[in-house]
């Protein structure tokens, strides 16, 4: 199967639908999450029928509960097959966190503690996953706004265990390890030293805001509703100097911009994968958050 091509995507919104399939910008990809498109048919399918035959495209699942304690949901992975098999993308992706319990839907990626129990489970789970859409997913590093009770193993060293063993690759969100990195206090450059880069087949980018409490606490909110804020940015260019260009993708899910705001976010993204492509002694200055010179 195709891999991404290593340019911007962005997020694929029925907003911007008719513009993006009438003017075709110019826009490494695009993703979609699945479960928007898990019925038979009708508008949606329409219109991603169409995106397909003129980008490559990546599902982005957001319901199978990776890290959940039960089993995986069998229906829900039959439906996600299907997609894979009806539109062939280049690339599936999940997080790892769980969202079901005993039959409910929390409609939330929850985070769970790091410990061989969970691992073994996640294994078995991604296997699962993987056998059944017959090709390679990406698992993804999730936000965390506090410490799990009872984690033995470090986070990255858990992500790189799961794709050790499973043959899994990585989606590394460089927002979800900036928020984390704050919130928690940690070094988010030693984080990545422990990160195998070499397995990261995808990047994300996004928003997010931060809540400032009485008593002047800060905690970042991923909420993917506003630009990339300049701290991610400059992050993003010291993984892609370690990685080179990556397919990396803008994600903005909530107060959708005009489409010419998401068309900047995306030229940066590849104004800074052509520096990070560049010969070090040919490289611009580093780029600020506007994509300016700085």
């Amino acid at each position: 199967m195709a891999t991404l091509p290593a340019r911007a995507g962005v997020s694929f919104r029925h907003e911007h639908a008719r513009g993006i399939l009438a003017g075709r910008p110019d826009v490494g990809w695009f993703e979609v999450h699945a479960e928007n498109y898990m019925g038979a048919g009708g508008p949606p399918h329409r219109l991603l029928t169409a995106l397909r035959e003129a980008y490559p495209l990546s599902l982005h699942g957001v319901g199978l509960s990776i890290g959940g304690e039960g089993a995986l949901d069998t229906g829900h992975l039959a439906r996600l097959a299907e997609l894979v098999r009806r539109y062939r993308p280049e690339s599936f992706s999940e997080h790892l966190a769980w969202s079901t319990h005993e039959g409910t839907a929390f409609h939330d990626l929850l985070p769970l503690p790091y410990t061989e129990t969970a691992l073994a489970r996640i294994c078995a789970h991604v296997d699962q996953v993987q056998e059944a859409l017959g090709m390679r997913m990406l698992l993804e590093n999730p936000t965390a706004y506090a410490v799990i009770p009872g984690s033995e193993i470090p986070e990255p060293e858990f992500l790189a265990a799961v794709a050790r063993r499973t043959g899994c690759g990585l989606l590394l969100d460089v927002n979800n390890l900036h928020i984390s990195a704050t919130n928690l206090g940690f070094d988010a450059l030693a984080w990545l030293d422990a990160l195998p880069l070499s397995q990261v087949g995808e990047i994300h980018l996004a928003g997010h805001c931060v809540d400032v409490a009485a008593d002047g606490t800060r905690l970042l909110v991923d909420t993917h509703d506003r630009p990339v804020a300049e701290a991610v940015w400059q992050l993003f260019a010291r993984v892609i100097a370690r990685t080179g260009p990556v397919a990396t993708l803008v994600e903005w899910d909530a107060d959708i911009p005009a489409w010419p705001v998401l068309a900047a976010e995306a030229a940066t993204v590849d104004r800074l994968l052509a520096e990070a492509a560049a010969p070090a002694d040919a490289r611009a200055p580093a780029l600020g958050a506007a994509g300016a010179p700085r």
